[in-house]
């Protein structure tokens, strides 16, 4: 499958020679040359990752990374920059990217970052949204309408998984593996903390989002009719 990337870079030079590489290697980018221009690329469009310069015109590297994640956006994001101090890596990290290039960098070297972070999505974003169910992961909160939800830790590690999966269902062993481990409880667990859920998510609310997937497991979703 080829990838499709977003480079967003202001020296127009760099940034040729960046997708001139990237096409060798077939893979596809599309290019921001300042921070808002890459922000609406980045609302727009699906990208496997992102390359981001710091200094960028209009808005810097850092606050368009954090903007995303505040967003929920959990694209890969590869940071590119001529600072190469602890406290300038830290702050990219902090401001929500996965990973640092200094510049110069060999291209080689690019290539091989951005196929290992197109291969996941980041760990990074700080809120999940669907409808108007929003969790905030910092804060380990969950809210509808603005409202808040009375989950307790382990229905807010259910609901985290469903959000990050939809509006793909996750199978019944799935969750259990990522929940409890190798430390299975009975069957009847899984089935208690979904009914609470449930109740907390959908009862007070509307449209009822956990569904309920024959055979399978569960899905967080608008589009289909709810078997509850």
């Amino acid at each position: 499958m080829m990838l499709n990337l977003l480079l967003v870079e202001d020296d127009l030079d760099l940034a040729a020679t960046i997708i001139d590489y990237f096409e060798l290697e077939s893979m596809q980018c599309d290019h921001a040359s300042n921070g808002l221009a890459g922000l609406h690329f980045i609302e727009q469009n699906s990208y496997q990752a992102l390359i981001i310069d710091i200094n960028l015109p209009k808005m810097d590297g850092l606050t368009l990374c954090n903007t995303i994640r505040q967003q929920g956006i959990d694209t890969p994001v590869l940071m590119l920059t001529a600072r190469d101090s602890l406290d300038n890596k830290l702050e990219g990290f902090q401001s929500g990217a996965d990973d640092y290039l200094i510049k110069p960098f060999a291209m080689a070297e690019l290539i091989v970052r951005i196929q290992t972070l197109s291969k996941r999505r980041s760990g990074q974003v700080k809120r999940l949204s669907l409808a108007d169910l929003e969790i905030d992961l910092s804060e380990k909160k969950a809210y509808r309408h603005n409202e808040p939800l009375k989950l307790s830790p382990t229905a807010f590690r259910i609901l985290e998984m469903l959000l990050r999966a939809s509006p793909k269902p996750v199978s019944r062993t799935d969750i259990m593996q990522a929940v409890w481990g190798d430390n299975q409880p009975d069957s009847n667990s899984l089935k208690v903390h979904i009914h609470h859920l449930r109740k907390q998510l959908d009862s007070q609310h509307s449209p009822s989002l956990l569904q309920t997937v024959p055979s399978y497991g569960f899905a967080l979703r608008l589009n289909t009719v709810n078997t509850k």
